[in-house]
């Protein structure tokens, strides 16, 4: 869906179709040759996790929209319903390439040994440890309910999968019973390992040990005939925050997370063997509209726990494994807060080791050198050695300063029980701020002799993202960024006090309109002769305000490359418009993560990194933080990221808004390049020398 802007009539992909086009380019990860099978198969899991989310938070929200009956809002309603159309049409068709791509990766599993079985296939060997099984695992976690003792799937997770069951009996007056049961996943796993047989894996879905198992399940009541088939729904996810401010930031968000549970379903998937009438009961408790999504699909649902197919020893269908690398500069006995104070240091994770940002954690833990520490947490790991290290530093008698984020999407619980622990080890815990999501990245440590430390990331303090997101983070003690840094902490505590920032692009203040006079500049340069361009690593580009800037440098003669992960609104090749504009998106092994920004300013390039998007989310509602970057070797650092995710033609499409999603190596002749594997193989060369 491409709008325009009445002032200038530049065209806008909508934000929601171009994340269905970024889904789609991890649909295609699966069908490579070239990527492992194994790896095939976890991007088929993520394909089907992103959309599940999708659908609660995004389809969630543009059905509401539609669905307002507001005059004020007709145009808006309309908008969206034309949007939801178009969003089923692309569901529509991308539904078939998935179960196509499932399809051939499982056929592909067993030209190596693997074999999934169903359970219509089963040995009589097979089934006796099914049934072994099922009695030692699965007996008493199964519990059917009828249909017809409930009103409404009210209370049903939408996280999980069920089996809508049939079971009847013969007789001389045949009748039939319908019931529900949940797959209890979370405890069992999806897929249960059955014996190797002649150098043979054999695998099952969980759904299918289930079927199997229905006469035990249902066993003493008489029935002979059991048939069972899956189905799946997704909820609306938008929490419904209490509003009434005698109500405690904290129980609003634990309130709201309760409510999500509640929210209404808006898309079914089922089976598209499930007989008739057994479809009508499922659907008939949902209680679904008009504008509510019903799929037809295979046989299983919920493909996310593709993710964890087991490897049944075949590790050599996975990527081969590239272990952090400990920077020789970080390691070592000697104090790593002081090497911070002699020059500013650097860590690009997974490439390099996020226990460095730990050990600097503890070390300020426990240094008689160290008074304080503040950070931002957004999102933590289970076992957070992040704040394990804080509690040992209040436990230290430092002061210590946690702003933890409570609508972090989909992790709100896990962040309210962390804030308590911290509270309880003494640790000065603030919920953000009303109204603004604090999603900086940001530490400050301030020591007794020296300048104090500051480390600004572009992705969570979070030991398990450190080993997937590729996030880029700046040790510094530069006296101006680190008083920022500090100003940030400050402005979190006091939302209302008037804080110039020097150094920082920090938002909702002046962020996007310092990236407006970087852009203004380059423009001028441009027509005064002067080098000009625009090279940008982000996730998502959405903001009307900035991606109409991008079109005027364009129009101006400046050139624009772009690394963009997901969301894009921008169009290329639009004559007069966007010609000057070139995209790359890249899906390999690590998810791209990290925000870069590179202005030519005329021969002396400014480089920035931080935790913001250009979308109005992080430039208007979110406190974020970006940071120029002024060591020389570092800034070479950060340009060699942004010129490689450029040069990538093997795993970079070209992203122009049409959807497509080709390879640039279908654009050029030369040799592929893989920018994930020359920055590891670059760092490790370096770290070596």
């Amino acid at each position: 869906m491409v709008t325009r802007n009445r002032k200038k009539e530049k065209p806008y992909l909508e934000r929601d179709i171009s994340w269905m086009y970024f889904n789609r380019r991890i649909l295609q990860e699966a069908t490579r040759s070239h990527v492992p099978l194994l790896e095939r198969m976890a991007f088929l899991g993520i394909y089907s996790n992103n959309l599940d989310e999708f659908f609660r938070v995004r389809v969630a929200s543009q059905s509401r929209i539609a669905e307002c009956m507001d005059k004020s809002a007709a145009k808006e309603r309309e908008k969206a319903k034309k949007l939801l159309k178009q969003i089923g049409k692309l569901n529509a068709r991308y539904v078939k390439d998935y179960e196509e791509a499932v399809s051939t990766v499982t056929e592909d599993l067993k030209k190596e040994n693997i074999y999934l079985v169903s359970n219509s296939e089963v040995t009589p060997e097979q089934l006796q440890f099914i049934q072994s099984f099922y009695k030692e695992k699965l007996n008493g976690l199964i519990v059917p309910v009828w249909f017809s003792a409930v009103k409404l799937l009210d209370y049903e997770n939408d996280e999980n999968i069920y089996l809508a069951v049939k079971v009847s009996k013969n007789g001389n007056k045949p009748m039939a019973d319908y019931a529900f049961l949940e797959l209890p996943v979370n405890i069992c796993g999806r897929f249960v390992q059955l014996p190797d047989h002649e150098n043979k894996s054999y695998l099952m879905y969980l759904d299918d040990v289930i079927r199997c198992c229905l006469p035990l399940v249902f066993e003493g009541l008489g029935y002979d005939k059991y048939e069972a088939y899956a189905f799946k729904f997704t909820r609306d996810a938008e929490m419904e925050i209490d509003n009434d401010l005698r109500t405690g930031t904290l129980q609003k968000i634990s309130k709201g997370v309760k409510s999500r549970k509640k929210g209404e379903p808006l898309r079914v998937i089922y089976d598209n063997n499930m007989p008739k009438d057994l479809l009508k009961r499922v659907l008939k408790k949902l209680e679904l509209d008009s504008l509510d999504t019903v799929i037809e699909s295979g046989r299983y649902q919920n493909h996310k726990d593709l993710m964890k197919f087991p490897d049944c020893g075949h590790s050599n269908l996975k990527y081969p494994k590239w272990p952090p690398i400990l920077k020789k500069e970080l390691d070592g006995p000697e104090s790593l807060l002081k090497k911070i104070q002699e020059k500013d240091r650097f860590i690009h994770v997974p490439y390099h080791n996020f226990d460095s940002f730990i050990r600097v954690l503890q070390e300020a833990a426990v240094s008689k050198q160290v008074t304080s520490i503040k950070i931002t947490l957004y999102r933590l790991a289970k076992e957070s050695k992040v704040v394990k290290a804080l509690i040992g530093a209040a436990r230290n008698g430092k002061k210590v300063t946690v702003v933890i984020e409570l609508l972090a999407r989909f992790d709100e619980a896990s962040n309210i029980n962390w804030s308590k622990k911290m509270q309880d080890a003494g640790i000065k815990v603030i919920f953000g701020v009303e109204g603004l999501k604090v999603h900086s990245k940001i530490t400050h440590i301030e020591m007794k002799s020296g300048p104090d430390i500051a480390c600004i990331s572009t992705g969570n303090f979070h030991e398990g993202n450190a080993k997937m997101y590729t996030d880029c983070m700046l040790m510094t003690a530069y006296p101006k960024i680190v008083k920022d840094v500090n100003q940030v902490f400050e402005f979190i505590e006091r939302p209302y006090t008037q804080i110039r920032f020097k150094e920082l692009l920090v938002s909702p203040n002046e962020m996007k309109n310092k990236f407006v006079t970087l852009i203004n500049n380059e423009i001028k340069n441009k027509k005064a002769g002067k080098p000009a361009y625009i090279k940008i690593k982000i996730n998502h580009i959405t903001d009307p305000i900035m991606v109409e800037k991008l079109y005027e440098a364009s129009e101006a003669g400046v050139d624009i490359d772009l690394v963009v992960r997901g969301n894009c609104s921008l169009i290329t090749n639009v004559p007069d418009v966007s010609t000057h504009i070139r995209i790359h998106g890249i899906i390999d092994r690590y998810l791209e993560h990290s925000r870069i920004f590179i202005f030519a300013n005329g021969g002396e390039e400014k480089i920035y990194l931080g935790s913001a998007d250009w979308m109005p989310r992080n430039l208007d509602h979110r406190i974020e933080v970006i940071t120029p970057v002024y060591d020389s070797a570092i800034k070479g650092e950060m340009k060699r990221i942004v010129e490689y995710g450029l040069k990538d033609t093997l795993q970079g499409r070209i992203v122009d808004g049409a959807g497509d999603n080709l390879f640039w190596s279908e654009e050029t002749e030369e040799a592929p390049f893989r920018s994930q594997e020359a920055l590891y193989n670059y760092y490790l060369a370096e770290n070596e020398q």
